[in-house]
């Protein structure tokens, strides 16, 4: 479950129905019912965010955000799309990482899920985190 204030029109996230899962898109939030309009494959749903579920942040998942991928050769990654830049000190272990943008530097953010990454990508840059390039 994921608390109502942590989701932004944009972000991606699960959401479940009738026991299946769904990956989709916010589109629209109802504050006054704490429902969230999520875009699946199939169509518009309203959920309340009991049903909503994280995305865990991994290399597959940065990868379709639309960030470029630079092994290093001590064993750590760098992720890049634009001027933002996350590094892992391990290749593809998303647990530590710096994220910056800039001259915003961000040491060990408290970011494990696709939406955190995407409202910090966000609050860095000012421009909403998706899967379209740059």
């Amino acid at each position: 479950m994921i608390k109502f204030s942590d989701i932004k029109i944009g972000d991606y996230l699960r959401a479940e129905y009738e026991g299946k899962m769904w990956e989709g898109e916010v589109v629209r939030l109802n504050g006054d019912e704490k429902q969230v309009c999520v875009q699946t494959e199939v169509q518009e749903f309203w959920f309340s965010t009991d049903h909503l579920y994280p995305i865990e942040l991994t290399e597959e998942q940065v990868l379709k955000l639309g960030f470029q991928k630079q092994d290093n050769e001590d064993g750590s990654a760098k992720y890049m799309k634009g001027s933002f830049r996350i590094v892992t000190p391990v290749n593809g272990d998303f647990s530590h990482m710096e994220m910056w943008y800039r001259e915003d530097r961000r040491h060990n953010p408290d970011v494990h899920y696709v939406h955190q990454l995407q409202n910090q990508y966000l609050d860095m840059t000012k421009i909403h985190l998706t899967s379209d390039p740059m």
